[in-house]
């Protein structure tokens, strides 16, 4: 992981996840993002539960090590390292992914994802604000598309794609990560009525406040994110934030049977979601427009 202070994800915390996460055995799980932050840790997550994973990222080094990670706790993985905003790229990984092992994708995790300029949109680099959208809108296109055939043709798939700050609420001075961040979610729930009919489900896991190297880029930007990002990465820094098994099980869980009934929603980590299971949503909760507490 890119720092000490994440809570990690033991051996003995995937073998507690596996025992109580049987549907995701043996499933193809593709992660994109997955070399490290969020992305790597629902990638141990989800191999620990017996699922076979594809990383997909950047780096070479990052996705060496999560794969030996994954293989040292007697996991199955294997990685390839490139840009998702190649979708040739992106479309030949997953081919190889599903002749590797075997099985069609089950489930798609799009967890790769750029912060960009922290400060005034009137000081933004334009080149640098269009990357984020880059990365975090196209690149979650490519691999939705190059993903979705297969789903369809075995009439089943799971995608979840993780939100962030500034998808449902104003985040000043994070204009361009804000703005592909609520893209993203409006994607999601346009393509869950696209893709109804074939039983799949796609929805948003906005992980909470969490200790990534996006933290860290927000505590060397000082006072140009703007006090109330900068004290909540403080806070973030000190005490780790949201724990990889929280968002692990809200992730579990979006990709299992008990939410077969839930598409098209952004449910975040500190939400009441485990009620979700038994319980009918109206068309407007945990969209893009929902309500903010308090």
């Amino acid at each position: 992981m890119p720092n000490s202070r994440s809570e990690p994800v033991t051996r003995s915390s995937a073998e507690s996840a596996a025992s109580i996460n049987s549907h995701v055995k043996s499933k193809l799980v593709v992660v994109t993002g997955g070399g490290r932050g969020i992305g790597k840790r629902l990638a141990l997550g989800f191999a620990g539960a017996g699922a076979h994973i594809a990383l997909i990222a950047r780096s070479k080094a990052e996705l060496d090590l999560t794969k030996l990670e994954i293989e040292h706790a007697g996991g199955s993985a294997a990685r390839f390292e490139g840009d998702v905003r190649d979708r040739e790229f992106v479309s030949e990984a997953l081919n190889r992914a599903t002749a590797h092992f075997g099985r069609p994708v089950g489930v798609l995790i799009c967890a790769a994802g750029i912060q960009g300029p922290i400060g005034p949109i009137t000081e933004a680099d334009p080149q640098k604000w269009w990357d984020v959208l880059d990365v975090n809108l196209r690149g979650t296109f490519h691999a939705v598309r190059a993903a979705l055939p297969g789903m369809m043709e075995a009439r089943f798939g799971k995608i979840v794609a993780i939100s962030g700050g500034g998808a449902a609420k104003p985040r000043p001075f994070f204009t361009a990560y804000a703005a592909s961040k609520a893209g993203l979610v409006r994607m999601m729930e346009s393509l869950a009525e696209e893709v109804r009919d074939y039983n799949i489900q796609a929805n948003c896991l906005s992980p909470g406040g969490t200790y990534t190297v996006m933290t860290d880029e927000i505590l060397r930007a000082g006072d140009r994110a703007g006090w109330r990002d900068l004290e909540g990465a403080r806070q973030v820094q000190m005490t780790g934030g949201v724990s990889p098994q929280r968002q692990l099980r809200l992730a579990m869980f979006l990709t299992s049977p008990k939410s077969n009934h839930i598409s098209g929603r952004m449910i975040h980590v500190e939400d009441d979601w485990e009620r979700l299971a038994d319980t009918t949503l109206s068309a407007e909760a945990y969209t893009l427009r929902r309500l903010q507490k308090g």
